[in-house]
């Protein structure tokens, strides 16, 4: 979206924040020698991930160009400011940007974000130029990027913008609401799925289920009663349960064998008719 004013100017970030990689210069500076993109999410949380392809091949696209991007990890839940376990779950995804912990939302709240993931185009000399709350609008996106990329150079010649990567992100693409986000233990708190106990059964209707998971080891994933499948749990973040073509009703069942995982929540992906 294009904002209402052309003189909201980009803030800078504190100083005492931590990052995973090495940290950028201040904003101002930055932004003086081309556009910023600035990317708030969580690594653990369904819509950060699911937004996360479109953002790391802008970068791969155009850092080339002028483009800086820089990453914001705004907590979901309470392990998303363990600096350790987000730089393990970055690079799981990755993410070779500097991303700054923004562990109590301090700069979530400076820039008005209202989602994950939260998008910011800054334009060189630092005046917003484009912002998205959640997921949607890649398209609009790029071509935001390019038209800043050109205000530096009209002549530089540029890639076609990214055809979508699912059905659901095509424009006007019919996307059906998938079940709401469950958390089994209630919210900020974990479910210890223990192993040998009884899995844990959900119904649901989506284009595909996601956990947020912490710990190490095997789950087992049963879809509709079939043959259970393995997924390996390899720290905090989010995991792919099941995936659909479309929307679709599904029953699913999670247990483990070894070591105790914990549960933080079960997410659902948004899917075609």
């Amino acid at each position: 979206m294009r904002p209402g004013r052309s003189d909201i100017a980009i803030p800078d970030l504190a100083l005492d924040l931590a990052w995973v990689g090495e940290r950028p210069p201040p904003m101002p500076q930055l932004s003086a020698a081309g556009p910023v993109l600035v990317h708030f999410l969580d690594f653990a949380q369904l819509n950060s991930v699911r937004a996360l392809p479109y953002v790391l091949e802008w970068r791969r696209r155009y850092a080339g160009a002028g483009l800086a991007v820089i990453g914001v990890q705004a907590p979901r839940f309470p392990f998303g400011a363990d600096e350790g376990k987000v730089g393990a779950g970055l690079a799981r995804l990755g993410v070779e940007h500097p991303v700054a912990i923004d562990a109590d939302r301090e700069v979530w709240l400076d820039y008005g974000c209202q989602g994950w993931p939260s998008l910011f185009l800054w334009g060189i000399g630092g005046a917003l130029r484009w912002y998205h709350f959640g997921e949607g609008e890649y398209t609009a996106t790029e071509e935001a990027i390019q038209a800043e990329l050109r205000e530096a150079d009209a002549l530089r010649e540029l890639p076609p913008v990214m055809e979508p990567l699912r059905p659901t992100d095509a424009a006007g693409a019919a996307v059906m609401p998938p079940t709401p986000e469950i958390f089994p233990a209630g919210e900020g708190r974990p479910l210890a799925i223990e192993p040998h106990a009884k899995p844990l059964e959900v119904s649901y209707e989506a284009g595909g289920a996601f956990a947020t998971l912490d710990g190490s080891g095997v789950i087992a994933v049963t879809v509709d009663y079939a043959a259970s499948e393995e997924v390996e749990v390899q720290g905090a973040g989010l995991y792919e349960l099941a995936a659909h073509s479309c929307h679709e009703p599904h029953s699913l069942e999670i247990g483990v064998a070894a070591e105790a995982i914990e549960l933080w929540s079960l997410s659902f992906a948004a899917g075609v008719p």
